[in-house]
């Protein structure tokens, strides 16, 4: 009995520790990352609070998208390689240090509610806990079974590749919840085993993971239902170009005109960034977004090398890309100027990656 009571205690011991460990880079930003409020002069054109968003949001929509770009890397780290060999503590640095460093520009631009905070330590923590569970697993038995095969992949790692960029492409506009992992289940059903370890490995380990997501995704959906999803659309000020021409272009909805500004609502996301980029190469100018002045930009650029881009805004931080050769800078500059970043420098890597939105 002591031996059983001292085997639960150390148990209880080690799993505090895990649970402390897993907490405590919340815990740290929330205690020194904080930064101070700066008065905003700014007086915008929209001022219909449904067609407006809190400044601070453009820096505090990063951390999702951090895990955009994990399985990014990983559906590019797999297009040539094997699990083991993604980066996952290097991610998970990342998503931390960004957001100290986001969660103190963030503080100048009006700050966060308590719910936006929360949230993003929420997602935080589950993002650490997955990458660790997964470093844990890949980085021994997966390395295991992938030295027992040898360099050509078997038909379940192939279906783990194509899910992985096609999940990483899924996740620029949707919702990971919304991810149709059964789909997956059957690919991974479906190819042909000869039998093998790595086969049979595979089939298990991600058969295991992509069916826990399946119910993990259950919850947060029922959760998202009753909290109410987020808007899928944002209005912007454009002047500078004619409203028919601006009409044209896809996925934008002219609104109203008034003063040689002309609203317009488009949709969120990966596709906004693209839509001012036509906006951008059809002559037109950005004036505002969403009542707001500022606005956060990621570009990718070689790894140590000092990009003219870099001189459009205020670089907040620069980090490794995991799962590329290269760097991500993040950037604040003012949405006056977004046009003429848009027709300097291309959506392309490097170049432009994305406008985060509000």
């Amino acid at each position: 009995m002591r031996r059983l009571l001292k085997g639960l205690a150390i148990l209880a011991f080690m799993l505090l520790l895990g649970i402390i460990g897993l907490i405590s880079p919340a815990g740290y930003v929330e205690a020194f990352c904080h930064g101070d409020p700066q008065a905003q002069t700014f007086v915008p054109l929209i001022k219909d609070p449904e067609q407006r968003r809190a400044e601070a949001n453009t820096y505090l929509t990063y951390p999702e998208w951090h895990i955009v770009y994990a399985y990014d890397g990983l559906a590019e780290t797999l297009k040539n390689g094997d699990e083991y060999q993604f980066p996952y503590w290097e991610s998970v640095k990342g998503f931390w240090t960004t957001d100290c460093a986001l969660t103190r520009i963030a503080d100048a631009h009006g700050g966060a509610d308590t719910d936006t905070r929360l949230t993003i330590a929420t997602i935080g923590v589950s993002f650490t806990l997955e990458m660790g569970l997964k470093a844990a697993y890949e980085d021994t038995i997966g390395r295991l079974t992938a030295w027992w095969r040898g360099p050509e992949k078997t038909p379940q790692d192939i279906v783990a590749r194509d899910m992985a960029i096609d999940y990483a492409a899924f996740l620029r506009q949707v919702p990971w919840y919304k991810y149709p992992f059964q789909k997956s289940i059957d690919a991974l059903r479906a190819a042909p085993s000869d039998g093998s370890l790595r086969a049979l490995e595979r089939r298990f380990a991600l058969g295991t993971e992509w069916r826990s997501k399946i119910a993990y995704a259950g919850a947060i959906a029922s959760a998202v239902g009753v909290a109410g999803e987020a808007k899928l659309t944002i209005f912007s000020a454009v002047t500078d170009i004619d409203a028919k021409r601006l009409a044209g272009i896809k996925d934008v909805r002219v609104v109203s005109e008034s003063g040689g500004s002309i609203l317009i609502e488009t949709p969120r996301y990966d596709l906004f960034t693209h839509i001012l980029a036509d906006i951008a190469r059809a002559g037109g100018n950005i004036r505002e977004i969403a009542g707001n002045d500022d606005i956060m930009l990621s570009a990718t650029v070689k790894t140590g090398e000092t990009s003219p881009l870099l001189e459009s805004g205020q670089l907040i931080t620069r980090l490794p890309r995991t799962g590329f050769g290269n760097d991500r800078v993040l950037m604040s500059v003012k949405v006056g100027e977004l046009a003429n970043i848009l027709r300097e420098w291309p959506i392309a890597d490097p170049g432009i990656e994305h406008i985060f939105d509000y």
